[in-house]
């Protein structure tokens, strides 16, 4: 991997990390409004399937992308990745954001461990040292025997391993399928997990003050617009009006 591909990757990581902390304050913060895990992911996936649609829409060229293919894989993946995410989100309203991080950061230790026996790949000196480390990061999170220890860093722990094996099947899907058909069908199959679980008088709550907050933002654009169309105008004549006093 030559130095520029190699900073494109890690640029891509930073902003994946960042991603993923605002999207767990946003978790917490919408699980303190009342609304639960079922109802974040449904909001979640929503809201993905909707702007894939636009895209779909603006740009034809890209149904091709969103054919059902290899449909047993995405399954799999899907269902493996919402349950996963819920266990994720849940423990995300049980325990501090520091120690929810720390523990899912044992997810490059199963995934280099899943790589070698689902993609027959070679467990390096290095791939080893990530997993002894990323034990004794866990055990050094949850201090066995020091603290009072909470049930819920299991839920990470699985949640870990669960996106361990969605970071593997990937691999197999891009051989065929595209980035684009892979997010489509993510979003098409969890939306419906997420529907099941949920209230839908708390989905129609969300939709109303989303349409209540899209309202707002149109009427506050056309109140700027309307004070730089004022301002324009009104320039040439303050200008003038400057030039001609003494």
């Amino acid at each position: 991997m030559t130095n520029s591909k190699l900073a494109r990757v890690v640029l891509w990581m930073v902003g994946a990390l960042l991603s993923f902390s605002v999207m767990a304050v946003s978790i917490r913060e919408l699980a303190r409004g009342g609304l639960s895990s079922f109802e974040i992911l449904a909001t979640r996936s929503g809201v993905a399937l909707l702007v894939l649609a636009v895209l779909l829409t603006v740009r034809p060229n890209l149904r091709v992308h969103a054919l059902p293919r290899r449909m047993k894989l995405n399954l799999f993946r899907n269902v493996v990745h919402y349950a996963s995410q819920y266990a994720w989100a849940l423990s995300l309203t049980m325990l501090p954001l520091a120690m929810v991080f720390a523990l899912e950061f044992t997810m490059p230790g199963w995934t280099a461990l899943l790589a070698v026996w689902l993609l027959h790949e070679r467990l390096t000196p290095s791939r080893v040292g990530v997993v002894v480390l990323g034990l004794i990061g866990v055990l050094v999170v949850l201090r066995p025997g020091i603290a009072s220890f909470n049930p819920a860093a299991f839920l990470v722990l699985a949640a870990a391993f669960g996106y361990a094996i969605t970071m593997i099947t990937p691999k197999q899907l891009t051989m065929t399928e595209t980035t684009f058909g892979i997010v489509f069908w993510m979003a098409v199959i969890q939306l419906p997990l997420s529907l099941l679980g949920s209230d839908p008088a708390a989905l129609l709550g969300v939709i109303r003050r989303t349409a209540r907050h899209v309202r707002a933002a149109r009427r506050l654009d056309h109140r700027c617009r309307r004070v730089m169309e004022s301002a324009r105008r009104d320039r040439p004549a303050a200008l003038s009006a400057r030039l001609a006093s003494p």
